[in-house]
């Protein structure tokens, strides 16, 4: 007996094929050889805040290489998420200099501000995803938090909350 294929319904076609005309404007911006894999990878994940499976796959059949190929450069580089990102991305400095003046209080500050536990990445509304990194390049101002690529130095656990409070308020959450 013959297998159902699933049902995909009229709006999840469209959204699909949306998804994959914005892809192809991508591609088609940036050339189909290898060598623009990465800075086609960088336009997708700015485009859907990360790279959905589908997509990697796609962009190998586009540029006739092997989806193990584009998979490997997606997780090799730490820029790089296959994971949903929030909007606003926070980056917790947890190198020495920043780890001695306390980074760990600033990090939990910021769990706490967003509702995020340990073992969370990004918040459910896909508000805030908050990572900690090896070294900002900052240690003069430690500890750093970068939000969205803005830096802010000797941040204090009361300061990040009020960084947060800002935000939040932007977007009316």
């Amino acid at each position: 007996m013959a297998k159902a294929l699933p049902v995909v319904d009229a709006e999840e076609r469209m959204l699909q094929e949306r998804q994959f005309i914005k892809v192809n404007e991508i591609i088609a911006q940036h050339g189909k050889e290898e060598s623009t894999l990465i800075p086609i990878l960088q336009k997708v994940q700015e485009e859907y805040r990360y790279l959905p499976e589908e997509i990697l796959t796609y962009v190998a059949t586009a540029l006739g290489i092997s989806p193990a190929t584009v998979y490997g450069v997606a997780t090799f580089y730490a820029q790089f998420s296959l994971d949903p990102m929030g909007e606003y991305i926070v980056r917790v400095c947890d190198g020495t200099a920043c780890h001695v003046r306390r980074s760990t209080d600033v990090l939990n500050a910021i769990r706490k501000k967003v509702g995020l536990s340990p073992e969370q990445k990004t918040t459910d509304d896909l508000g805030f995803t908050v990572e900690t990194v090896s070294c900002l390049g900052a240690c003069g101002l430690a500890p750093v938090v970068t939000i969205n690529d803005e830096v802010y130095g000797n941040v204090t656990p009361e300061a990040i909350t009020e960084i947060l409070d800002t935000l939040q308020k932007r977007e009316g959450k």
